[in-house]
């Protein structure tokens, strides 16, 4: 089966030897992706609302490059720094854009790769 490796330029994929997403057949596997720009910069800081979003629209590239869209997207993981405090924000974004997908999706507490970073989502899609 043919395997597309896709690249959004982060620095991190180079170093930690990864993709921002695969393809393999007619399913889609993008990597946890936070909401920072090409130089490794945070985009939002402080503000779960706009870097869940943020986050979302790096997948939602990386999946158009795939032949894929977020309608086609099966499974979200949502890993957030503090979800006592950030998880109605986190949990508003995904609702406006999944609201009629409804994927299924599961949300952690983790300590992310930098402090700045409130959340790094991974999504996986199957494209009819």
């Amino acid at each position: 089966m043919d395997r597309q490796r896709i690249s959004s330029g982060s620095p991190y994929e180079p170093m930690f030897g990864y993709s921002r997403a695969v393809k393999v057949g007619n399913q889609v596997f993008v990597s946890g992706t936070a909401a920072i720009d090409a130089s490794g910069q945070v985009i939002a800081p402080g503000d779960a609302y706009a870097q869940t979003i943020t986050a979302f629209q790096r997948i939602e590239t990386a999946l158009a490059e795939a032949g894929a869209t977020l309608a086609d997207v099966v499974r979200t993981r949502v890993f957030a720094t503090n979800l006592k405090r950030d998880w109605e924000a986190i949990a508003k974004a995904h609702g406006e854009l999944f609201g009629d997908v409804r994927p299924a999706s599961t949300a952690v507490e983790a300590q992310l790769l930098k402090s700045e970073w409130l959340v790094e989502i991974e999504a996986d899609a199957v494209i009819n």
